[in-house]
């Protein structure tokens, strides 16, 4: 009985001990672990890529040397949500292009599921709508994983820092896809205007509104 009890009172000593020097596989994880399947977070790097402009020329966010940053935004020509914001989308990149923070917007969607948004259709609505940013066709739907975007529109703030584009806001443009005269809260706006005051945003996150992405199932 009492070689019994020793036998026990080592197994649970043994089970303790293994218990507090389980080695933590994720400790030397970085703070943001992404995957294409989630997307970004604020506060990881977003990567380059190279698409196609409306006018065929190929851009990167490497171009622009002299960018401090970038107000990344998934929008498309079908989307009645994407329509209502392409005046403000403009407004935003005169303001704050001068400043360093240019628009890029770039085109998830796949024409073979949604037609209005093929590669002819972009370059005419360009036009149509006098856009003052690239228009960039994500051909084969690779690069709105990366960064998670869901809807159109969907916007994602880069700030460089050390040669990296770092995620510094995510989601809407505003609070009124509706009524550009009836918004009470500019997130991109107060976003890019904290950044460049050098203060942390206030609201590093929002719920996107508007059409899904649209891609083969």
């Amino acid at each position: 009985m009492k070689n019994l009890k020793l036998i026990l009172a080592g197994l649970i000593l043994g089970l303790g001990f293994l218990s507090f020097t389980k080695p933590d596989d994720n400790k030397h994880e970085p703070k943001h672990v992404t995957t294409s399947s989630k997307g970004y977070e604020v506060g990881d790097e977003a990567t380059d890529f190279k698409l196609k402009n409306v006018d065929g020329k190929m851009v990167s966010l490497s171009d622009y040397k002299s960018a401090k940053g970038f107000i990344v935004i998934f929008t498309c020509n079908h989307c009645p949500y994407a329509k209502k914001y392409e005046d403000r989308i403009i407004e935003l990149d005169k303001k704050y292009k001068p400043l360093g923070y240019p628009v890029i917007a770039i085109n998830p969607n796949d024409p073979n599921v949604q037609p209005e948004d093929g590669y002819q259709e972009m370059i005419e609505r360009a036009t149509d709508k006098n856009f003052t940013f690239p228009y960039l066709v994500d051909e084969g739907q690779k690069i709105y994983p990366q960064y998670g975007a869901t809807k159109t529109p969907h916007v994602f703030v880069l700030q460089k820092e050390k040669g990296k584009n770092i995620v510094k806001y995510i989601g809407a443009i505003d609070n009124n896809y509706d009524d550009p005269n009836d918004v009470s809260e500019y997130y991109v706006q107060e976003a890019v205007n904290q950044l460049l005051k050098g203060q942390p945003i206030k609201t590093t996150k929002t719920v996107a509104i508007g059409c899904t992405v649209k891609v083969k199932k």
